[in-house]
This record gives structure tokens, sequence and C-alpha cells, in this order.
């Protein structure tokens, strides 16, 4: 019955960590990385479509992306997909692909960007602190109902601060890493 708590917290916080992962992708560093863009949603026929299912992404220099449709008519719907994001690029169309160059960030923007990952961050320890907290609660219900003595609650309660301390460490790390790359000249 614990273990299946201890399982399920475990799951729940591993989906706040990948998702951070995921966001923190998106965020541009001094250099070309495929997750800056690959997400874009690009008009396909009249069917909004992620960029990663219509082309090949690739960075090929450090502060170069190239992307290679699969059908060359999409080229002009790609260039407008990476306008409209405001990612501050702007994608070169050439025969059958689109160059992005990506510009150096200023201290300023760094500085901007820190603080998003900053925020993303803690909006992840938050989620996981809530799983947390929601778990912790259920062992006091079960500890309640006799289900449990009141020194499997104390030790399980211990074990899912546990979890939620690894996990909290772990999202520091990736915030670490991010802003090492954002600060990086």
């Amino acid at each position: 019955m614990l273990e299946n708590i201890f399982a399920n917290a475990e799951q729940r916080m591993k989906k706040s960590l990948e998702l951070l992962r995921h966001e923190l992708a998106g965020i541009r560093a001094g250099r070309a990385s495929p997750g800056l863009i690959e997400h874009l949603e690009v008009n396909y026929y009249g069917t909004l479509m992620p960029l990663n299912q219509l082309a090949t992404i690739s960075a090929p220099e450090p502060r170069m992306l190239v992307v290679q449709p699969w059908d060359r008519t999409l080229l002009p719907e790609i260039e407008k997909a990476i306008l409209k994001a405001e990612l501050g690029l702007t994608p070169k169309v050439e025969a059958n692909l689109v160059r992005i160059p990506i510009p150096p960030l200023t201290e300023e923007r760094r500085r901007e960007l820190a603080k998003l990952c900053s925020k993303l961050t803690e909006d992840a320890r938050v989620a996981v602190r809530n799983v947390r907290r929601d778990f912790i609660e259920e062992i006091k219900k079960l500890e309640k109902e006799k289900k449990i003595s009141e020194d499997d609650a104390k030790g399980a309660q211990k074990k899912i601060q546990e979890i939620t301390d690894e996990f909290i460490k772990k999202l520091d790390d990736l915030l670490a890493k991010k802003q090492g790359e954002i600060m990086e000249r």
C-alpha cells in the first residue's frame, strides 16, 4: 500500500521535472538548439502541426538552425510561424530549406531569460510540493482510518519528504545548468 503511494508520488513529481525540462529547452540560450523551434505550430493545409512533424531541424553550427521541410510548399508557412513566435529570430528562406541565424544575446536579455528560468523552476518546485502535500494527506488519512500504524505513517511521511528533496535538487540542477548556458558568452 505504501509502496504504491511512494511510486505514485515519484511518478507525479517526475512529470513536473519533465515539463520543466521541456519548457527550458524552448528557452533560447546563446547557442542554436532544435528545441527552440520544434514545437512551433505550422499551418499545414488548414491544420496546425508541430514543426518537428513536418521537417528535419538541425543545428549544423553553434549559431545556426536549419529547417528542411519534407514538403517544399511549406517554406513560406514555416517562415511565418517562426516570425509569429516572436523569438527574435529572422529566418532566411532558400531553395528547399530555411536557415535561421541565432544572434548573440545582449546582457540584459540574458538576465531576463535567467529570471524566466528561475520562475519556471519555482513553478515546478511548487508543483512538486503540492504532490508532497497530497500524499502526506493520504498517509494521514490511512493512519486515521487505522489502516497503518502511527510509526508507519511517520516513516512514510519521512520517505515522501526524501523523494521531494531529491526532485527539488534535480529541478535546481536543471536550473543551474540552463542559467549557465544562458550566461555563457
